[in-house]
């Protein structure tokens, strides 16, 4: 990986050639751990789809509130990230961490047919954010260690583009239910538990329980008796090149909402009735799953650091679609643009901070940057709540724009100039 992005012209070449020579192999535990996400994003996604409006809607609670909730949705998973990446790490065998998440976020379906009022369902969705926060490192730390060192964005590109049919088909899902039994969202509840036992089943059935390991030059699964995983070293996390990535992510994190702001503006034009609002969740997963593969690509053959960067560009100008409104060319724009961005940052941020890891602490570097963007969002999601009752959506959404795009050349120089000690692919 060129991290050092004034070296990507002269690293591209070669970094291209290297991947070129060795063709891209979907591992099977891959496509296994993206089957699972896909069922999982199933059973959570028509949840999210509705809380939006609920929220705000039927409870009749401010922009503050919700922003205030959908931040706290990030800080309740933040907090356990780390240390399940550090369980995982420490233990060596990722599978039985990454289970109990799965476990305990299904435990949180069963629990939305029983919660009454919002402070019910506030607990069992903090419940299920917590059961997130424990699978996502361990689960990528799985799919570091069973992907091709050249190929690794695309592989958590794979994966992302499984992960995120489920959430296109997610709040389609909830659309449907309630088309056919209006204002039934006890349906809606009973289909996401159905899904999310069918994960559960697929990860114990499909994934194979194996030990962290550093791929050998083969990659994928190919067992590597050669290096141990070690014991994770949680200090090292924040030095060197890792450390300027997980600086770079937190601040640039700051001006990321959540994707329900973006979604609420978009409705304030009037455009949509209510009706149509989970459509919004699969218009912008629809551009996101389309383009996970060939972004993952680019950032393997170019410079994921500057796939990372740059992706937020696309963040930015969804902000200012949002704000703009008053067109479809707009709305269409504001998810196209917002699909761009999680294609060009989720697995390629969690394929370089795995790749910078220090030796035995995948799972802990995975869960560092995740915890990063985690807080960070928290506390954009909240500022932006308050900003938007002071000034409005449009100016709400301008501001973030503006600001974003200030931050976006000081993400690009905080990762310039610097250098890396290995290719995007593997070092000849």
């Amino acid at each position: 990986m060129y991290l050092s992005l004034s070296d990507w012209k002269s690293g591209k070449a070669a970094g291209a050639q290297r991947a070129a020579t060795v063709a891209f192999k979907a591992s099977p535990t891959v496509i296994a751990l993206g089957l699972v996400s896909m069922l999982t994003d199933i059973s959570s996604e028509p949840v999210a789809a509705i809380l939006p409006l609920y929220i705000t809607g039927a409870l009749g609670m401010s922009m503050v509130a919700y922003g205030f909730f959908e931040g706290m949705n990030q800080s309740i998973s933040s907090v356990v990230r780390i240390g399940a990446g550090y369980a995982a790490d420490r233990s060596n065998r990722p599978k039985p961490i990454a289970a109990a998440g799965y476990g305990l976020s299904m435990l949180a379906r069963a629990g939305l047919l029983f919660a009454t009022g919002f402070g019910g369902i506030l607990g069992v969705i903090g419940i299920d954010r917590i059961g997130k926060g424990i699978r996502t490192a361990p689960r990528d730390a799985m799919i570091q260690a069973a992907s091709q060192p050249e190929h690794l964005a695309r592989s958590f590109g794979l994966h992302r583009l499984l992960d995120t049919l489920g959430a296109t088909f997610g709040p389609l899902l909830a659309f449907l239910v309630l088309v056919l039994v209006p204002g039934d969202y006890r349906m809606v509840f009973v289909v996401s538990l159905a899904a999310a036992v069918l994960g559960v089943a697929v990860l114990a059935l499909l994934v194979p329980n194996r030990k962290l390991v550093h791929s050998g030059p083969a990659g994928g699964d190919q067992p590597d008796t050669t290096v141990a995983a070690g014991k994770p070293k949680l200090r090292e996390l924040a030095r060197g090149p890792l450390g300027r990535v997980l600086l770079a992510a937190g601040f640039l994190g700051l001006l990321t909402i959540g994707d329900g702001f973006v979604y609420l503006a978009l409705m304030e034009h009037g455009q949509l009735d209510t009706l149509w609002f989970p459509l919004l969740f699969v218009g912008s997963n629809l551009f996101f799953l389309s383009l996970a593969l060939p972004l993952g690509r680019l950032a393997d053959r170019t410079s994921r650091a500057a796939i990372f960067v740059l992706g937020h560009l696309a963040l930015a100008l969804a902000y200012a679609c949002a704000a703009a409104g008053g067109s479809w060319l707009f709305l269409l724009g504001a998810l196209a643009l917002l699909g761009t961005f999680y294609a060009a940052t989720d697995g390629v941020l969690a394929a370089l901070a795995g790749q910078l890891a220090p030796a035995g602490s995948t799972s802990s570097a995975i869960g560092a940057a995740q915890t990063v963007v985690a807080v960070a969002r928290l506390l954009a999601s909240s500022g932006f709540g308050v900003l938007w009752i002071l000034l409005g959506s449009t100016a709400a959404m301008l501001i973030a724009a503006a600001l974003l795009l200030l931050l976006v050349p000081l993400a690009w120089r905080l990762l310039a100039g610097r250098g890396e000690p290995a290719g995007n692919a593997v070092a000849p």
